[in-house]
């Protein structure tokens, strides 16, 4: 068997050296195959770059032979407002032809322009490409010239065919930005000048001032007039004319750059009212332009346009809110280091409900001044909300400061420079502190009128962002809900303590009656003036400015620590009596057994002691009268019962009666 194998193991490496052998021949074939075919593709593409160029380079040419020139056809005037060509004159309609047969020409070689640049990039530094650069750009100047000669021309005569087919061509060029100078140029520039003045000079000199309200009112009129034309052009469907934005890089840069030219003073925060006018006027301006955008991406790709940026960013709004925080926080600042002084009681008599001192107004006028049109700017309002808080808790820290100094004023340590003014207020401006704090209350608290104004300003937030608002700033009013009863004990304080006064010459009954044969007949001379200092407060004019409930708390609190020191005070008295009766007649018991004398006369003898009490038990049912007169029931007090059980006889300790 192994000859017919080797003979057929040879005739195999036969075939496969012929297969390999014509598998080399095909590669080679379709090697050859594949660069004959680039190269002609590039040859193609040589050639037709060639023909586009020459094919520009002739249209271009043609452009000055063109039915007849424009040069030479007289046109008259025309209304610009109207933009049709309608028009009945032979000589406009020859010039509307020229225009219209230049710009269907311009659009060609722009359409031929962007095939000549798509075919150049695909053959770069190829010597071929590297030698009709210089034609190119020589066609390419020639064509921006001419587009642009012919482009002014159509917006000189509102030549609508003309325009739209100069965009075309711009766009097929990708050179929409010369398209937007022109027309900001030619158009709108002339149009601002005359309204915002260029002379910088004059303006300073005070012939026109930095206020752009009017000229913005002005600056509408002519884009409604002069400038819709081409907007609407760009704007309309399907036109594949949605690249250019006539709006922000014709229409608003040419009026910031007015207005930093002629009223440079305009962006200037110095003078806050004049600025917050003149930023919420272009605000007004910005809303006017978008209104000319056909759809939400067109309002984004507005905005998001740098000469939008920059306008926005001319007005330095944190500098302005500073300005004014300054102003607001600093202005109560000076009110509330002053002394305290009632501004409103002459002005508002009859009106319990309105405001008397003038830190509390001040207070006020300076939470409606954040959130006053003249002052509030809505983007920065999560700002003046915290400004807002803040002068809060300043009226409540500066309340504080001063209770807390009354409370501890005893001459050994100093106080804050806020806290000065509780040192020397008199008893009756409590009154007035207690009567604004419950209004300043009422006017934040939930059904006042300051949330309510604040909700409506910020009606536009989500539903979540006004709660959260509305209890931040509930939630700054608590602390001064808290002041409310450290007010009520510092009146009261000073009340008890005038009674005190009177309570000092309770300690003489004790000399009147020692070793004496007098007898107590009517209650003794302090007793009117315990309550005297009370009942002269709350038969003030001033009290009328305190809601009965606090009339209520304020004569039963008085009522309540007056009787209590005085129970103290009688307690004391009565328990020294007795101490010293015991002892005394322990002596005398002594003494008469040593001399073997009868005690039963002395037990029958009323003791000083019993006379005291009986003093006592006479000046407390007094007491309980002058009570009754100021509407108190005196057995409604824990500190009389335990009086009246102190001195009063035993066969009445049970029954409280006077």
């Amino acid at each position: 068997m192994r000859a017919p194998l080797a003979e057929l193991r040879d005739k195999v490496a036969g075939f496969r050296a012929a297969a390999a052998a014509a598998l080399t021949a095909l590669r080679a074939g379709l090697e050859q195959r594949a660069a004959a075919t680039a190269a002609r593709e590039l040859l193609e593409l040589l050639l037709d770059t060639s023909h586009v160029v020459s094919k520009v380079e002739k249209l271009i040419k043609e452009l000055p032979t063109a039915p007849s020139d424009s040069s030479n056809v007289e046109v008259p005037s025309v209304d610009k407002s109207y933009p049709s060509n309608d028009t009945g004159s032979p000589n406009v309609e020859a010039g509307t032809g020229v225009r219209e047969t230049q710009s269907i020409l311009l659009e060609r070689i722009a359409s031929e322009m962007n095939r000549l640049k798509f075919y150049i990039s695909h053959a770069q530094n190829l010597p071929f490409i590297v030698n009709m650069e210089k034609r190119v750009q020589g066609a390419t100047k020639l064509l921006d010239g001419s587009l642009e000669r012919c482009f002014v021309d159509g917006l000189e005569h509102r030549d609508v065919k003309v325009i739209y087919n100069c965009l075309r061509a711009y766009a097929a060029i990708d050179n929409t930005s010369s398209a937007e100078e022109l027309f900001r140029t030619t158009v709108v520039s002339p149009l601002i000048q005359k309204i915002v003045p260029q002379n910088y000079a004059k303006a300073v000199a005070g012939v026109s001032s930095d206020e752009l309200e009017d000229d913005y009112q002005q600056i509408k009129q002519c884009v409604e007039k002069d400038c819709k034309f081409i907007l609407e052009i760009s704007s309309s469907a399907n036109s594949g004319l949605h690249v250019f934005d006539f709006l922000a890089n014709s229409i608003l840069k040419e009026v910031l750059s007015a207005i930093q030219k002629g009223k440079p003073g305009a962006f200037s925060p110095g003078k806050p009212k004049e600025f917050l006018k003149n930023y919420k006027a272009s605000l007004g301006f910005l809303d006017f332009l978008e209104g000319y955008c056909s759809s939400k991406s067109a309002v984004t790709k507005f905005r998001a346009e740098s000469a939008y940026t920059d306008f926005i960013r001319q007005w330095n709004v944190g500098v302005y809110f500073s300005l004014r925080f300054q102003e607001i926080a600093g202005g109560l600042d000076t009110a509330l280091t002053g002394t305290i002084s009632p501004v409103g009681i002459q002005e508002n008599q009859g009106k319990p409900k309105t405001l008397l001192l003038k830190q509390s107004i001040k207070l006020l006028e300076s939470l409606q001044s954040c959130w006053s049109d003249e002052v509030l700017v809505f983007s920065h309002s999560d700002k003046f909300l915290r400004l807002s808080l803040q002068l809060i808790s300043r009226y409540t820290t500066w309340l504080s400061s001063g209770l807390s100094a009354h409370k501890t004023s005893d001459g050994s340590s100093s106080s804050p420079a806020d806290a000065e003014w509780a040192l020397s207020v008199p008893l009756e401006d409590f009154i007035y502190i207690l009567h604004d704090v419950h209004s300043v209350i009422g006017e934040l608290s939930e059904s006042g009128n300051f949330i309510r104004h604040v909700n409506q300003l910020l009606a536009s937030c989500p539903i979540e962002v006004l709660n959260l608002v509305k209890q931040s700033i509930l939630q700054a009013v608590e602390p001064l809900k808290e002041l409310l009863p450290a007010i009520m004990n510092v009146m009261i304080g000073v009340i008890v303590k005038k009674s005190n006064e009177d309570l000092k010459h309770l300690k003489g009954i004790t000399a009147t009656y020692r070793m004496t044969n007098k007898l107590p007949v009517r209650h003794s001379p302090y007793v009117p003036g315990i309550l005297h200092p009370l009942k002269l407060f709350l038969d003030g004019e001033r009290i009328n400015y305190l809601s009965e409930d606090d009339k209520t708390k304020l004569r039963r609190g008085s009522a309540d620590k007056i009787t209590a020191i005085y129970y103290e005070l009688v307690s004391e008295v009565v328990t020294v009596a007795r101490k010293t009766e015991s002892s005394l007649q322990r002596l005398r018991q002594g003494a008469q057994r040593r001399v073997g004398a009868s005690t039963d006369a002395s037990d029958n003898i009323i003791s000083d002691t019993d006379k005291i009490c009986m003093q006592l038990f006479l000046d407390i049912q007094e007491y309980a009268r002058n009570l009754r007169a100021i509407g108190i029931d005196a057995r409604e007090i824990d500190s009389y019962r335990a009086l009246w059980q102190c001195v009063a006889p035993k066969d009445k300790q049970e029954n409280i009666q006077f």
